[in-house]
């Protein structure tokens, strides 16, 4: 996958440690949040980053363009999936929500994925997570199957190569 992805907004671009802010904002964010310092985030982006440079799978830092401000990431990971169908994920600051870039941001990292020769991207989100739907469904990913565990739903959903292009795209 390329780690070097401009969009009409967005310039993303494979995380380093420049990120550990936007990193750790997010990660505050998640249920229980984080007791990781921002030395410790730099040095685990550092760590990925180098992880991602041999494996060819990895998060993208997301940054607007005309500002220039980091928003959060988008990108592939073998997650629940695999190398040769990998699972995309995303995060975005509540700030710059709303505003499409998760969707701008994933079709780039999905269509980087399909370059690669890759046919199957593979989505899991959590049954309450309704914005993240709302992106996949853009994106022409569908239901697959679901799982319910100590977190409660778990939905899996997929997208092939050869479904429909996504709604709005060119």
């Amino acid at each position: 996958m390329s780690f070097a992805i401009d969009t009409q907004r967005l310039i993303l671009r494979l995380r380093d440690a420049e990120d550990a802010a936007v990193n750790l904002a997010l990660l505050r964010e998640h249920e229980g949040g984080t007791s990781l310092t921002l030395k410790e985030c730099r040095e685990h982006l550092v760590k990925q980053r180098a992880e991602a440079e041999e494996s060819g799978l990895g998060f993208l830092g997301v940054r607007r363009r005309a500002e220039g401000d980091r928003i959060g990431y988008c990108g592939l990971l073998v997650g629940r999936g695999s190398v040769d169908e990998p699972e995309i994920a995303y995060e975005i600051l509540p700030e710059a929500r709303g505003r499409g870039y998760t969707t701008e941001a994933a079709r780039a990292v999905m269509e980087a994925a399909f370059a690669t020769g890759r046919r199957t991207l593979w989505a899991t989100v959590r049954g309450w997570n309704g914005s993240s739907f709302a992106v996949l469904e853009k994106l022409n990913f569908h239901r697959h199957h679901s799982v319910v565990d100590d977190r409660g739903e778990l939905v899996y959903l997929v997208r092939y190569v050869s479904d429909p292009p996504p709604r709005g795209s060119t």
